[in-house]
């Protein structure tokens, strides 16, 4: 009962709109901050149904901004909403907001980077992961600054189960720049694939929802911006520490255009690197002729745990980084001084 009296009333009462409030406040977005508004509520109601029903949900949103998002979910019928914003100047519209729609709204100012998102909700939401999805999900028109190292930070929560994820198998509604959106959901084969398609598909069900266009926007970006869903699968398709596979799908596309197993030898010391590369390709039965765009997720899996393997025989493998390697001998030629390998990254071969 007490959940149910929680909602009484799911629409907001009349409020000056959005534009208004910006109008009232006198706010504007900081390009430096790389903020756009999205305005019309028809548009922000078809992102929120994306998320699917809210009715009774508990929601995060990330940088709620003038609110415009913050009323669709509110309208949608969450019974918990908590908005994470960094900038000040949007607090008293998110306050007014929040009076409309008493014991539903929490507003916590600070940056969602650095938030502790498992203290934001009660442990009882909590589902196990082999189960549905809770009741629980992040939606957010975020800045195209912080887009993708915001959805790298959630992959390695839900990779290790933390953050958002201890409460199960949280989902995700957020947009992005159409670029990025074509990244996240390319398949093998094509163009967009990159090292940030195999880091989502591995660890969720991703889907791309809807492109809204620049000019829907205040002010008008320079892009189109797609909605994507995830859904963080029950099990990984790659059943290995996120850091390593970060590390190897970085290695890989660092050369798109070239064979596979030129990044793969940037895994190994110049010493063995010859040796090593042949040995983890060979191991993993991956054609070394491939492109990083060609490979699918279960080559990709296969590259890991030969890598895997190498790094039990060489634990120093794990910490050889070869672009660190490259600036410690760039550094020593500027001081005409020779590098101390001893000093600067291990040489486990």
């Amino acid at each position: 009962m007490a959940a149910s009296s929680k909602v009484p009333s799911l629409r907001l009462p009349p409020l000056p709109t959005v534009g208004e409030l910006i109008k009232l406040y006198k706010l504007r977005a900081e390009k430096q901050l790389s903020q756009n508004f999205l305005l019309d509520l028809r548009l922000t109601d078809k992102l929120v149904r994306q998320a699917g029903s809210l009715r009774g949900a508990h929601v995060c949103e990330v940088g709620p901004g003038p609110g415009g998002l913050t009323r669709s979910i509110l309208n949608a019928g969450a019974a918990d909403l908590l908005v994470v914003e960094k900038d000040s100047r949007f607090i008293p519209g998110l306050k007014l907001l929040s009076e409309a729609a008493p014991d539903r709204m929490r507003i916590v100012h600070g940056d969602i980077l650095t938030y502790r998102m498992d203290r934001g909700f009660p442990a009882q939401i909590s589902k196990p992961w082999e189960e549905d999805p809770p009741n629980l999900h992040i939606i957010g028109n975020l800045p195209f600054n912080v887009s993708t190292p915001l959805i790298i930070k959630w992959l390695e929560n839900i990779a290790n189960r933390t953050g958002p994820f201890t409460f199960g198998r949280t989902q995700l509604t957020l947009t992005f720049q159409k670029e990025v959106v074509e990244r996240l959901t390319a398949s093998t084969g094509c163009r967009q694939r990159s090292r940030i398609s195999i880091m989502a598909q591995y660890l969720c069900t991703v889907r791309k929802c809807f492109v809204i266009p620049g000019q829907a926007f205040v002010p008008k970006p320079e892009v189109d911006v797609g909605v994507v869903h995830f859904t963080p699968l029950v099990q990984p398709q790659i059943q290995q520490p996120f850091k390593l596979v970060e590390k190897v799908v970085r290695n890989i596309f660092q050369f798109r255009r070239k064979h596979c197993h030129k990044g793969i030898e940037r895994l190994f010391p110049e010493v063995c690197r010859a040796e090593l590369t042949q040995e983890m390709m060979q191991q993993a039965d991956v054609d070394p002729v491939l492109r990083p765009t060609e490979l699918t997720i279960p080559h990709v899996r296969a590259l890991t745990e030969a890598y895997a393997q190498l790094c039990a025989h060489e634990p120093d493998l794990l910490g050889y980084e070869f672009r660190e390697e490259l600036r410690l001998k760039h550094l020593s030629r500027n001081k005409r001084m020779p590098v101390d390998s001893t000093k600067s990254s291990p040489q486990p071969c």
